[in-house]
């Protein structure tokens, strides 16, 4: 699930490393894997679509829950854009300031399409059958608090002391 909540964090352009990468806020982090969720779905169904049973949970139920989960996430675009900024320039100082420029109706589906392809792409295929088993067990909640539970997670999951995923960091409260 890592894999997941990393996704767009991972996807964003660019190869530099800033000196030192900005962290993001808790409420920043939530917000991200809040507005970022559906396509977290869409890309590790489409991922694990050749390696699961018929009958998991992705390929029969998905694409419901991400649309279900897809309701309501624009309240957290606000916090979201930021992250996204904060975590381009994490990657390329120069990324940060440009993904600041897009409109939001340019930059809304970018980042879903980069999530997307970044789960399907990076997610390994040894995961899916965790990743099915973690969703259908989500899938019940609402989705703040799917993704609450996710980025929690992932919080829990990043290397104690450094409280990092990955290249980037989040900040302590």
């Amino acid at each position: 699930m890592r894999s997941l909540a990393a996704a767009l964090l991972l996807a964003l352009p660019g190869t530099a490393q800033a000196a030192e990468p900005p962290c993001l806020s808790a409420q920043e982090f939530s917000a991200v894997t809040i507005y970022t969720l559906p396509a977290m779905v869409r890309g590790a169904a489409q991922r694990c679509e050749p390696v699961l049973p018929p009958k998991a949970f992705l390929r029969t139920s998905g694409e419901k829950l991400a649309q279900r989960y897809a309701k309501g996430r624009d309240r957290q675009w606000p916090h979201a854009r930021q992250a996204v900024i904060k975590a381009g320039g994490s990657f390329d100082p120069q990324a940060g300031p440009l993904l600041g420029t897009l409109p939001e109706d340019t930059l809304k589906p970018m980042v879903d399409d980069l999530v997307i392809a970044v789960v399907d792409q990076r997610l390994p295929e040894n995961r899916c059958k965790a990743v099915d088993r973690m969703l259908m067990l989500l899938s019940p909640l609402p989705a703040p608090v799917a993704a609450e539970t996710i980025a929690l997670t992932t919080g829990l999951a990043a290397r104690t002391g450094e409280r990092r995923l990955g290249q980037l960091r989040i900040c302590r409260a």
